[in-house]
């Protein structure tokens, strides 16, 4: 979790009249980021024969770290802890309010308009020097839309072999707080997150490799787009679906009886061979090709060989007979 970082610069000298500070005496802000640094205790040195004593700036601001969105109000107050610091201020390019002399003050806008900023508030010290705090500011919009797509692909797929999955993700700020998961039905397959630090809205794609098997066959494919905002931000994460992509699986030919099949005396004879699409199958016993009994006798036990055709080609199964006595 962000936390705000409070510097404190001392003055030189003693000021006859405190004023508030501008930008050109302000220290160099740190970049845009998410991830501040944990609090800084500067050093001021009394003297040059005096000994070092660290001082902590006294400000505070509330909430931590502000999420808001895009076009919303938007609320945060700064405090002072401590007395000697009798100026407070906030640096901001949008609805600044004036610095005051009491020990708070709050930052309004009606309407957040930027996607971009560092909001900071500053007091200055009745013995020379000011200090500031930066206040982590999140402006988010959830994703337009989310569509789930083959990459260079489109009609069914063959077993074994390897597909992309594309999650696009439209219209989405900020970016790298997004967490795209895929998902086979409802298991989820994976999850991916953008390294993009563009704070406007983007669009974005995921992708995700698969290698469909027969079980694949008529499942549904589909991704989900969620913007974690952290422990400041909306109670239920914006979290936008994709539509499903139905699969088709093209496999086999593939023998589902056993090899060795036992039938009984007046039973017929079957022996499901299973493909996608369906497989023509022949039957051949000693070289001839026969039809499968429905009826059987003891004469039609033995070796009989399975020939299968399909899409992905063809196999060879051989399958032994055993007749049983009848039941009767």
């Amino acid at each position: 979790t962000s936390s705000p970082v409070s510097i404190y610069t001392p003055a030189s000298s003693l000021p006859s009249q405190i004023s508030p500070p501008f930008p050109t005496i302000l220290p160099s802000l740190p970049s845009r980021s998410l991830s501040i640094p944990p609090p800084i205790t500067p050093l001021i040195s009394n003297s040059p024969q005096e000994s070092t004593e660290k001082v902590s700036c006294p400000l505070t601001v509330s909430p931590s770290t502000l999420v808001a969105r895009f076009g919303d109000p938007v609320t945060a107050n700064c405090s002072i802890q401590r007395r000697g610091f009798p100026l407070i201020g906030w640096e901001v390019p949008l609805a600044a309010p004036k610095a005051t002399t009491d020990c708070f003050l709050v930052w309004r806008v009606d309407r957040m308009i930027l996607w971009s900023m560092t909001p900071m508030c500053y007091a200055l010290s009745e013995q020379g020097g000011q200090c500031h705090i930066h206040l982590p500011l999140i402006v988010y919009k959830p994703p337009g839309n989310v569509s789930i797509s083959f990459v260079d692909h489109t009609g069914p797929m063959l077993e074994g072999h390897q597909y992309t999955l594309q999650c696009t993700v439209q219209d989405v700020a900020p970016v790298e707080n997004l967490i795209v998961t895929f998902y086979r039905g409802q298991t989820a397959l994976g999850q991916q997150q953008s390294s993009n630090t563009m704070k406007e809205p983007v669009n974005e794609s995921f992708t995700l490799n698969i290698t469909p098997s027969k079980e694949d066959d008529g499942v549904q494919y589909w991704c989900e787009a969620a913007l974690i905002l952290g422990p400041e931000g909306p109670q239920h994460p914006p979290v936008v679906m994709s539509q499903k992509l139905p699969a088709k699986v093209h496999f086999g030919p593939q023998l589902v009886c056993p090899t060795k099949l036992k039938v009984r005396e007046g039973e017929s004879l079957s022996c499901e061979v299973r493909g996608n699409p369906q497989p023509l199958v022949t039957w051949f016993r000693d070289g001839q090709v026969v039809d499968l009994p429905t009826h059987s006798s003891r004469q039609h036990a033995g070796k009989y060989t399975v020939l299968a055709k399909g899409l992905l080609g063809q196999k060879n199964f051989t399958v032994e007979v055993e007749v049983l006595a009848g039941s009767g």
